[in-house]
């Protein structure tokens, strides 16, 4: 039986500017095998913090071990959870699956290839353009990873993501498009094949495509599931190619799999560094030392400042352009890995930790106010970035300061303004944003994940309320379909939210039959008919959709 750790009691900030020297000394450690350092000098623990935790931390080592060695980490899907020998697929626990990833990898290089080389091609020439069509996992790390190491002049293709279902979006994205859809490729990712905002997305592409009278099959390739619904689409319709999608690849941690590893390579990316950069960052990783591990650092650093509870709210500050969505990344794979109703024992815990954030210096002129003088309900990590730029310096004034300088200036002075009103803080500095960095950084978060859950006694490899959130999303469109059978019997005759609802059987969604309706209503797809108050109107079916049924 786990064992509960005890509540931590933290200390008042340290003023002496010489003992916070000596703390940063003595609380930053430096890993040259990954460009990193950590510091926890703001983070105020007890000097002996690390020993009494240290028989936690074994455990979480212990776990971690088990989990690489292939242990059945979901138990709620009897799936193992192997992110990790995607960057090292000698780890793998069977040689099938170490084919796998390696036959995986040699496809995509094939693949780019042939598409970079124009040996696949558009109806009009070499692809210039890439639409990837995903949500979550399938869309936050490809964005990340595009927008921290994108280069517009050595890029080979440009990105757009379908990353939601939002029609307006979509009409957005296919107008910049514009007359280069011929030389667009599109990559649809979901593992299942089932995820509807994903096949939405699909669906709205093929019909864009179709107008301007192209085939979206020769377009178009697949990231999913062997035998999924997506897969079967793709085969029966002859999509350019199909990638795999394994199920002990969870979505918030497919970065480094070929959801993320193909978009990446096709726009330019060297996405060998970007493997080899994890893969550094995990063998780094795996030293069951708590004093020199930056991964098991970081956790129980999470795990002091938020008293093991998530008391606090985590607040990422990444002090570079390149990294702004670097806080969108972690928001998912921390939140949806952390955030449980129950621990591994089945007792209602309500984890989790709650992560948002900004670029810096951005920051100063949002809301560092409230965060230095508001409710000290956070702690701050800052990510710093040594390089300024790549090209030649500039100096802003003086012949001697750049704006980088102003960078850091603003992103020590936010640091130190923190602290001395009682905010802790992180800062973890690497030297520049290359791939090598940037699956350093996946590596690293990816890691402390996993040594926290173990900490806290959660599963962080299953998400049972997303699953909650789709099957009630679910509902909604069985009560709307229900409601134009009902009005396609009444034939034309209005009726309240009310009488559909009882019409319906639908009493407890009396609500959500008026947000239906106010939405179909909106978009002219229900005529209103206004009563003396706002719930008072009456709703019917358009004279023209009265005789059939809209969505089948």
């Amino acid at each position: 039986m786990f064992c509960r750790l005890r509540v931590i009691l933290h200390h008042p900030v340290e003023t002496d500017s010489l003992k916070l020297w000596a703390r940063y000394k003595e609380r930053t450690t430096f890993h040259p095998e990954i460009d990193l350092s950590l510091d926890l000098s703001r983070v105020d623990f007890a000097d002996d913090f690390f020993e009494t935790m240290q028989p936690a931390m074994d455990r979480a080592f212990t776990a971690m071990t088990e989990l690489e060695g292939g242990a059945i980490a979901n138990p709620d899907e009897n799936r193992m959870v192997g992110h990790y020998w995607l960057r090292n697929p000698a780890l793998a626990p069977t040689e099938e699956i170490r084919g796998q990833i390696e036959s995986a990898l040699d496809d995509i290089k094939s693949f780019v290839a042939d598409v970079h080389e124009g040996k696949i091609a558009g109806p009009d020439g070499p692809f210039e353009n890439l639409l990837l069509i995903g949500i979550g996992g399938s869309a936050l790390g490809p964005q990340f990873v595009s927008h921290a190491l994108g280069q517009p002049s050595l890029d080979r293709m440009r990105l757009w993501f379908f990353d939601n279902t939002d029609p307006n979006g979509i009409d957005k994205d296919i107008e910049e498009i514009g007359e280069t859809l011929s030389k667009t490729l599109v990559i649809v990712i979901s593992k299942s094949g089932g995820t509807k905002e994903t096949r939405n997305g699909m669906l709205e592409a093929k019909a864009a495509f179709g107008r301007e009278g192209l085939d979206f099959a020769k377009h178009a390739c697949a990231v999913t599931g062997e035998g999924s619904k997506l897969d079967k689409i793709a085969e029966a319709d002859g999509w350019l190619k199909r990638f795999p999608m394994w199920d002990w690849v969870g979505g918030r941690s497919s970065e480094t799999a070929t959801v993320g590893l193909l978009p990446a390579s096709l726009q330019g990316i060297d996405i060998d560094q970007l493997l080899a950069g994890a893969a550094a960052c995990d063998e780094l990783t795996r030293q069951p030392n708590a004093s020199t591990n930056p991964a098991a650092r970081l956790a129980l650093a999470w795990y002091h400042s938020c008293n093991g509870k998530g008391e606090k709210d985590m607040v990422i500050l990444p002090y570079k352009d390149r990294l702004e969505l670097l806080t969108r990344y972690l928001q998912q794979l921390i939140m949806e890995s952390l955030g449980k109703e129950k621990d591994l024992d089945g007792v209602v815990v309500n984890q989790g930790i709650a992560v948002y954030g900004n670029k810096g210096s951005t920051d100063q002129h949002a809301y560092i106010q409230q965060l230095r003088d508001g409710v000290p309900n956070f702690f701050a990590t800052f990510i710093e970035v040594l390089e300024e730029r790549s090209g030649e310096l500039f100096h802003v004034e003086h012949e001697m300061i750049t704006s980088g300088d102003y960078l850091s200036g603003f992103f020590q002075g936010t640091r130190k303004a923190l602290y001395e009103n009682g905010r802790e803080s992180i800062t973890i500095t690497i030297g520049d944003v290359s791939p090598f960095s940037v699956g350093v950084l996946i590596a690293l978060y990816e890691r402390a994940v996993g040594f926290y859950a173990s900490l806290i006694n959660v599963n962080a490899y299953h998400q049972p309320g997303v699953e909650a959130g789709k099957k009630a999303a679910e509902r909604v469109i069985e009560v709307q379909l229900a409601i134009f059978e009902c009005l396609m019997r009444r034939d034309g005759s209005p009726m309240s939210v009310e009488d559909l609802a009882m019409e319906t059987q639908s009493v407890d969604d009396t609500e959500t039959i008026y947000k239906i309706c106010e939405h179909l209503a909106a978009n002219g797809r229900m005529d209103k008919i206004d009563g003396k108050g706002q719930f008072d109107a009456l709703y019917c079916l358009p004279r023209s959709e009265e005789n059939e049924l809209p969505i089948s």
